[in-house]
């Protein structure tokens, strides 16, 4: 455990997409910080169950639960078992997600449904659980993307999917905010994932470390701190933001 294990002590934590990457390290970091976690993944059990092994071997507590949040019945589940489990939830992670990247002229119906599902269905079908179910005080961390602040050729849906994602987030904080309950985002660079280097050259990755004031890419750590962050009570004053963790990423 680390040294800020007691600062979500008690607290339920529900992570979508949390079978690899920056979900899994967010999973792992907030357990390291005293959160009982609920991994959930959609095909990747593995590496669900990974997860949570190195979770309880760390000293903490996890459970992998499988479900598309892309589904609505799916999406209330999670904090149905959530709830039978450990007692209610605190605070969702919004991770799910997928990329795809292709200029508007080559995107078909299909894949500009798949994209929205994932993004943006599944992210709104969580939140609306969660404006239903979550524990007052409680928090809900989206995550967003730093695309939606660029002009890149290629990524207008997905920057659209979240950009999208960051307008819910603005007005469930007015929504709920009388609860105690905050809403924020956190808007990744890029992040060293086995996903974010498939199909990338060497170079491609050099170029854009060299993009971020820091002069390198993110480790999946550097959002969970983020993250992390969030989720604690030191930020109880933030809410309704879309926070930019990409190392001064222009």
């Amino acid at each position: 455990m680390s040294e800020n294990a007691q600062r979500l002590s008690g607290k339920v934590a529900v992570v979508t997409g949390a079978s690899r990457g920056i979900g899994a390290g967010i999973a792992q970091r907030l357990a390291a910080d005293g959160a009982r976690v609920v991994v959930n993944y959609r095909s990747d059990v593995d590496g669900a169950n990974q997860v949570v092994a190195e979770i309880e071997a760390a000293g903490g507590q996890a459970l992998a639960v499988q479900g598309d949040v892309g589904d609505s019945k799916m999406a209330s589940q999670l904090f149905t078992v959530a709830t039978e489990h450990y007692g209610g939830v605190d605070i969702l992670v919004n991770n799910a997600g997928m990329s795809l990247y292709k200029p508007l002229a080559e995107f078909t119906d299909e894949d500009f449904s798949s994209l929205m599902q994932a993004n943006l269905t599944g992210s709104f079908n969580m939140m609306r659980e969660a404006s239903r179910k979550l524990r007052d005080g409680g928090r809900v961390i989206n995550i967003s993307t730093s695309v939606t602040r660029q002009m890149f050729a290629s990524y207008g849906p997905y920057a659209a999917s979240k950009a999208a994602v960051d307008q819910l987030t603005r007005v469930l904080a007015k929504e709920v905010g009388a609860r105690g309950i905050t809403v924020n985002a956190v808007a990744p660079g890029p992040t060293d994932t086995g996903l974010f280097r498939h199909g990338k050259s060497e170079e491609t990755i050099e170029r854009l470390k060299g993009m971020a004031a820091l002069g390198r890419i993110a480790d999946a750590t550097d959002i969970a701190a983020v993250v992390a962050w969030l989720a604690g009570e030191e930020s109880a004053w933030v809410t309704g933001q879309v926070i930019g963790a990409n190392g001064g990423f222009a």
